[in-house]
């Protein structure tokens, strides 16, 4: 099945020894399908996604919100998804 939008995010993963703390960010893609939402990690039904925002912080990017039936999943975004929330709802109507 072919994808109707995507998004890029980062997964930042923290590292720690005894000497040092590093941030390692891990670049990912968030698909929108026909019937549904897909993660490297997760897969939403499109009828468990209730809707999609943005929230835009200090510099740039922000965290894009997938609101669900199964609760609240943030994504750290370096561009805005603008496009990608707009496909989403489009998608419901």
């Amino acid at each position: 099945m072919e994808w109707i939008a995507r998004q890029q995010y980062v997964k930042v993963q923290r590292e720690v020894d005894s000497i040092a703390q590093r941030d390692i960010e891990q670049e990912r893609l968030i698909y929108l399908y026909p019937d549904s939402v897909v993660t490297e990690h997760r897969s939403f039904p499109i009828q468990d996604v209730l809707d999609m925002s943005y929230r835009k912080i200090a510099g740039e990017g922000g965290l894009l919100y997938l609101h669900t039936v199964g609760g609240v999943f943030s994504y750290t975004v370096k561009t805005s998804p603008a496009n990608f929330v707009n496909a989403f709802r489009n998608k419901s109507k």
